[in-house]
């Protein structure tokens, strides 16, 4: 949770530069880690539940997060292209959100992301998430395959290569 925080300056300088953004989080190739957080309902999910059957788009997000907003139509665009073939998660930070707002924003916005609630930051720690927009993307055998910070990331190019 603490580097949700610090890295918030982060963003706008990884969306100025690529390569930075894949210098950041988990290294590519590591396993994808278990983590604890909650649907917007209160129940308690791991995020290694969805491992392991397609690939799967984290995003580390905030109803607050310009970058995040910035995501959006690539978000809607991956979920058109792909469906089922990809499970796309948003794992909502509890800075200065609730899960209620974040929910009441997920529908207004139509996100095709199944939002999960980091309560506690534990999700957000294990991930290594340095700010919000952060994205991981994991293989159908569990590493990580990506990482990116930014309103502009080609997530499409790293999934259509996983979805083969």
């Amino acid at each position: 949770m603490r580097s949700i925080l610090a890295g918030a300056l982060l963003v706008a300088s990884a969306a100025a530069s690529p390569l930075f953004a894949q210098s950041v989080g988990l290294p590519v190739g590591t396993v994808a880690p278990a983590a604890a957080v909650q649907t917007l309902d209160g129940k308690l999910v791991d995020l290694k539940q969805y491992i392991g059957k397609t690939p799967v788009v984290i995003e580390f997000w905030a109803t607050w997060c310009p970058s995040c907003k910035e995501l959006e139509p690539t978000f809607i665009a991956l979920g058109r292209k792909y469906g089922s073939k990809v499970k796309l998660l948003g794992v909502a930070v509890s800075v200065n959100q609730s899960p209620a707002r974040v929910k009441a924003y997920a529908k207004k916005h139509a996100l095709p992301l199944e939002v999960l609630w980091d309560h506690d930051g534990n999700a957000t720690d294990v991930y290594a998430a340095p700010a919000t927009s952060y994205v991981v993307i994991i293989d159908k055998a569990g590493k990580v395959a990506y990482t990116g910070l930014g309103g502009k990331q080609n997530l499409d190019a790293v999934v259509a290569k996983l979805v083969r």
